[in-house]
């Protein structure tokens, strides 16, 4: 049977991906909010979509929909909204008897996890999160050659991740730390989650710098020792992003040789929603780990450069005056 979906946060950067596989998947979105209403990318996917710029009215909408039949009641909720309204937006769609889709972070604290856990075993309906990463066909094929070694060493890796922002960035809610959890949790957590399922738990955490425009740090994992660099500021590029067409630079060097996943991004959200239909999407213990990860960064203090500092860093803090 075709699936009802609802959409929280339709006018965002990332709605496009999650309308682009509710449509792949063969589902039907029945109704959307967005504070904005500058909508209208609704007509190149859905021609009959109830649009709400006012939450209340959207909640009343979606229990009138329930309360008629279950052909017409919202089966999922898909989660597109800024990261500090997650959590408020997961308990909407379990309370309208849902399953929740939701964007990453899942959430922006740890503690929140437990809440949200037994509500959905309360609810009887599930809280998937996306977590694309993980069903890169690259990455699964790194994850089973990882999984079958014998090495009692550890691995050494360099995360790069650059994807320039403009000014706008700091006047919208990305900028607000209360938010959006900050750089390591807002452009980051993809990168740490797929970390710490592909080279076990933490077992220390370093941050070495952290402002508005750039975090970096060390993290020592189970079967891993990693230096990371997260920014937002394109003069971090390794290109001239005017030249090159392009804004964003991904990369992840593996004991010295580079692991390339640059491409294959678009069609991981189709992928995910297809694996949650088929009962075989994440779930909150998945999220977990990264999003713990993410809060203790976000409370740490700087300890500045160090012998384990990330390549990068000292140029990119040379350069910081220039941003501020």
């Amino acid at each position: 049977m075709q699936k009802n979906f609802a959409l929280i946060g339709v006018a965002g950067y990332i709605a496009p991906r999650h309308l682009t596989a509710i449509k792949e998947t063969g589902n039907n979105l029945v109704a959307a909010v967005d504070p904005h209403d500058s909508v209208g990318i609704l007509d190149s996917y859905f021609n009959d979509v109830s649009f709400f710029t006012e939450f209340e009215r959207f909640d009343r909408h979606i229990e009138k929909l329930r309360r008629q039949s279950d052909r017409d009641r919202v089966h999922y909720v898909s989660i597109c909204s800024p990261n500090h309204l997650h959590d408020a937006h997961i308990r909407f769609a379990l309370r309208i008897g849902a399953d929740a889709i939701c964007e990453k972070p899942l959430v922006l604290n740890p503690w929140n996890c437990d809440l949200l856990q037994e509500l959905e075993e309360e609810s009887g309906k599930r809280i998937y999160p996306i977590l694309q990463l993980r069903l890169h066909p690259l990455i699964l094929k790194l994850k089973e050659s990882l999984d079958k070694e014998t090495r009692r060493g550890k691995h050494d890796i360099s995360l790069t991740y650059i994807t320039a922002r403009g000014k706008w960035y700091h006047y919208s809610w990305k900028g607000i730390r209360e938010r959006s959890g900050g750089l390591a949790t807002n452009i980051g957590i993809h990168f740490f989650d797929l970390l710490l399922w592909l080279f076990g738990p933490v077992v220390k955490s370093e941050l070495h710098y952290d402002d508005l425009y750039k975090s970096s740090g060390y993290l020592e994992l189970e079967r891993a020792r990693v230096k990371w660099f997260l920014s937002i500021d394109r003069n971090d590029l390794p290109f001239d992003p005017d030249l090159e067409k392009k804004s964003t630079f991904r990369s992840m060097v593996i004991d010295g040789g580079e692991f390339e996943f640059s491409g294959g991004f678009r069609d991981l959200h189709t992928l995910s929603y297809e694996k949650i239909l088929a009962g075989e999407g994440f779930g909150i213990k998945e999220a977990r780990p990264s999003i713990q990860l993410c809060h203790d960064i976000r409370i740490a203090k700087p300890t500045g450069l160090s012998s384990s500092s990330h390549p990068l860093l000292e140029a990119a803090v040379k350069g910081t005056k220039s941003n501020t």
